[in-house]
C-alpha cells in the first residue's frame, strides 16, 4: 500500500473512532469529518467517495423508506396504543416487559433485518416505559440485543449475516440445518441474565393499572390502508427476490414508503414536509461517511495487508483461525458497524484462503458461483458470529444501535455510548463465550 495513504486512512478512522468511543463528539459529526479530511487530503476522491457510498445504497434505501413508513403513523397513535395494551398485558409488571419484549422482537427479527425491526418496534418503547413510570433507554438497548442476536436464527436475520452468507453462496435451508442454533443460544443467553442485567425493571410492578392513560386509534382507514402497506412489504420482504423478475428489499421498501407519503397526503392527515423532516438523517449520514471511511483503508491496501497479515498468524491451522476470528470480529464488530466491517473483511477472508492453497483462485471472483471448500467453512460461519454478537458489545457495533439512539434522540433522551458499553460489554463477552462454545463442539471438534 502507498505508505502515505494508509497511513493517513489508518490515522482518521482510528481518529474518529477515539472521538466516539470516549464522547468527544456527536458520532454523526465525527464521521463526517473523518470522510471529509480523506477528500481533503486526496486519500479519496469525492466520485471515489461516492462510489463508495453507493456499494451500499440498498442498505441506506432500506433504512430510509423504513422511516418514512413509521414516522408516517405517527399520527394514527397506533404506538401510544400498542404501548398501553403491552403494559396491560405484561399486568404492569417489569419482568413480564422484559421478557415480552424478547418474545415479540426475537421471530420478526428471524425474518426482517434487525434494523428494520427496530426502526418498526422501537416506537413503541417510550410510551410503554413512561406509562411504568421508568427510563426507556435499557428497554431500547435490551430491544436491540435482541434484534441482534436473534438475526443469527436465519440468513435473513441480519444484514452481516446475509452478506457473508451470500459470499460462500449458503442456501437459506442450509443456514436452518448449521448455523440457527448459534442464533437460539444468544438469544437464551439473554434471557439468563435478564434479572441481573437490568434489576431495577425486572422487580418493577404497578400497583393498579387503572390510572393508565388509554390512548385511541385516529384516521382508522388511514391505518386500515397502511397496514395493508405494511403487510404488503412484508411479503415482499420473504418472496420478493423469488420472483421471476427479483424485487429486492430496499425496492419494495421505497415503494412502500411512497405509498404511505400519497396516504397521508391524499387524506390531509399530515403533510410531506413534516415526515420528511422527521427522517433521521443523523443516522443515514453517519452510515454513508462510515461507508467512505472503510472504503478508503479498502483503496489504500490496510485491509489487503491484514490479510497478509492473517496468513502468516494463522497458517493452515482452520480451528485456531476460527476461534482467533470469533473473537477479534467480535472485538473489532463492537467498535466498527458489522455491515462495513463484513463488506471490508470478506474479500480479505477470501484472498486468505486462496493464498495459503485451501481453495483456488475462482473464490475472488465477483460472480463467483461454486461452493467452498467444506474445511475452510468455519472461519466464514464464525465471522457471521462474531460480527453479530460482538456488534451488542458498544453503541457502534451494529446498524440497529445507531437507529435506537436515533429514536432515543427523537424522544428527548440520548444514549451515550458509556451508557450502552455498561450493558453491551457483559452481553456481548457472554454471548462470544456461549456461541463460540457450540462453534468449537459443532464444527471443530475432531477437525
Amino acid at each position: 500500500m502507498e505508505n502515505w495513504a494508509g497511513i493517513t486512512s489508518s490515522a482518521i478512522f482510528i481518529g474518529v473512532l477515539t472521538l466516539i468511543v470516549f464522547d468527544r463528539m456527536h458520532l454523526t459529526i465525527a464521521a463526517l469529518l473523518g470522510a471529509m479530511l480523506l477528500i481533503f487530503l486526496h486519500v479519496l476522491t469525492l466520485d471515489e467517495a461516492i462510489a463508495y457510498i453507493g456499494q451500499s445504497h440498498s442498505t441506506l434505501a432500506l433504512f430510509f423508506g423504513v422511516m418514512v413508513m413509521v414516522r408516517a403513523f405517527e399520527p394514527t397513535q397506533i404506538f401510544e396504543y400498542l404501548g398501553t395494551q403491552i403494559v396491560l398485558l405484561a399486568k404492569g409488571e417489569g419482568k413480564r416487559l422484559l421478557l415480552g419484549i424478547v418474545a415479540i422482537t426475537t421471530p420478526i427479527c428471524a425474518m426482517l433485518p434487525n434494523a428494520t425491526t427496530v426502526m418498526l418496534l422501537a416506537p413503541l418503547i417510550p410510551p410503554i416505559a413512561q406509562e411504568l413510570n421508568i427510563n426507556f433507554v435499557p428497554l431500547l438497548i435490551l430491544m436491540v440485543f435482541v434484534a441482534n442476536s436473534a438475526g443469527l436464527l436465519t440468513l435473513v436475520g441480519d444484514p452481516a449475516t446475509f452478506i457473508v452468507g451470500s459470499s460462500i453462496n449458503m442456501t437459506f435451508i442450509d443456514y436452518l440445518l448449521k448455523l440457527s442454533l448459534g442464533g437460539v443460544i444468544a438469544v437464551a443467553t439473554i434471557v439468563a441474565v435478564l434479572p441481573f442485567l437490568f434489576p431495577r425493571i425486572w422487580h418493577k410492578k404497578l400497583d393498579t393499572l387503572t390510572d393508565l392513560p388509554h390512548p385511541t386509534i385516529k384516521h382508522p382507514r388511514m391505518l386500515a390502508l397502511g397496514g395493508l402497506i405494511v403487510a404488503m412489504v412484508l411479503i415482499f420482504f420473504v418472496i420478493g427476490e423469488m420472483l421471476p423478475t427479483p424485487v429486492s428489499p430496499a425496492n419494495i421498501t421505497l415503494l412502500g414508503a411512497a405509498l404511505c407519503l400519497l396516504l397521508t397526503h391524499h387524506g390531509k392527515i399530515d403533510s410531506v414536509q413534516n415526515i420528511l423532516r422527521d427522517v433521521d438523517w443523523s443516522t443515514l449520514l453517519f452510515f454513508m461517511s462510515i461507508f467512505v471511511l472503510i472504503g478508503a483503508l479498502e483503496k489504500t491496501g490496510v485491509i489487503s495487508s491484514a490479510a497478509g497479515g492473517l496468513a502468516f498468524v494463522i497458517g493452515h491451522n482452520i480451528a485456531l483461525g476460527s476461534i482467533l476470528l470469533l473473537v477479534v470480529v467480535g472485538i473489532l464488530s463492537s467498535i466498527i458497524p458489522n455491515i462495513p466491517l463484513v463488506v471490508a473483511m470478506v474479500p480479505m477472508l477470501k484472498e486468505y484462503v486462496v493464498n495459503v492453497g485451501l481453495a483456488d483462485a475462482s473464490v475472488l471472483s465477483n460472480d463467483f458461483a461454486g461452493q467452498m471448500p467444506l474445511e475452510v467453512m468455519p472461519l466464514f460461519f464464525a465471522m457471521m458470529y462474531g460480527a453479530t454478537l460482538g456488534g451488542n458489545g458498544t453503541l457502534m457495533g451494529a446498524s440497529s444501535n445507531i437507529v435506537a439512539a436515533g429514536i432515543a434522540e427523537q424522544h428527548g433522551k440520548r444514549i451515550s455510548f458509556n451508557v450502552f458499553l455498561r450493558y453491551g460489554i457483559p452481553i456481548a463477552v457472554l454471548q462470544l463465550i456461549t456461541v463460540g462454545a457450540y462453534l468449537v463442539i459443532r464444527f471443530l471438534m475432531g477437525a
